[in-house]
């Protein structure tokens, strides 16, 4: 084989490599959140989190919930990053989860895979390869996962969000340090649409009678032995 040869077939395997990366769920190059989780990890050396707490983690419904406003009570660790996806969180896990060895961790995270054109079924393969992350170095951590909420921004993909719901629900029954937190249900109005109180003026996001809510519902959760 010739060089040239040589290297048509070696970016050939490299591009076969990105492709199955993709479709697996994994993005071929991290490097678009480098920053930000670089800016994570600067600010925990310089405030080191507690370890052994709850830890909050998914996209931006996660990162806009003020734990300390609505969590008084309780020691929550935000690591919610905007526009991440699934694969993200278990991603960087080892950077941004793992270190603070939490014994409850809170995932919202689905929202944007969904929207990306990801099938039900692959976020569901994704949120049980982050299960077993977690699991690979801390067993007993319960992961609660905060279901797809509903949203009149994305209203015409409710029906795949809910597919990847029930997935998720029906194999959390499995394991009992998996849980699942219904709030669809509880942010549908009589009119069987969203109800608008409890989004932003964007019609994506909580407001922050949306959060009152969530933490109304994983608070449960956090606080059973």
């Amino acid at each position: 084989m010739t060089t040239r040869m040589r290297r048509i077939a070696i970016a050939a395997v490299s591009l076969l490599g990105a492709a199955a990366a993709t479709r697996a769920g994994t993005p071929p190059k991290p490097s678009r959140w480098e920053k930000t989780i670089q800016h994570i990890e600067a600010r925990d050396k310089k405030s080191p989190p507690p370890k052994g707490e709850i830890l909050l983690c998914g996209s931006s419904s996660a990162r806009g919930w003020n734990v300390q406003k609505y969590f008084p009570n309780l020691k929550v660790t935000n690591r919610g990053f905007g526009g991440s996806q699934v694969h993200d969180s278990t991603q960087f896990a080892d950077r941004i989860i793992l270190p603070f060895q939490p014994r409850i961790i809170l995932l919202y995270a689905g929202d944007n895979d969904i929207a990306s054109g990801k099938a039900p079924e692959l976020v569901f393969e994704n949120f049980k390869l982050f299960v077993a992350k977690i699991h690979a170095a801390l067993p007993k951590t319960k992961i609660v996962y905060i279901a797809i909420k509903p949203s009149t921004a994305r209203w015409r993909m409710v029906e795949k969000m809910r597919a990847a719901n029930r997935l998720i629900a029906d194999h959390t029954k499995t394991d009992e340090r998996l849980a699942y937190v219904d709030i669809d249900t509880p942010m549908i109005g009589k009119d069987g649409k969203p109800r608008a109180e409890l989004l932003a003026k964007d019609g994506l996001h909580l407001s922050p009678a949306g959060y009152e809510l969530w933490t109304s519902l994983v608070m449960p959760h956090l606080t059973s032995k």
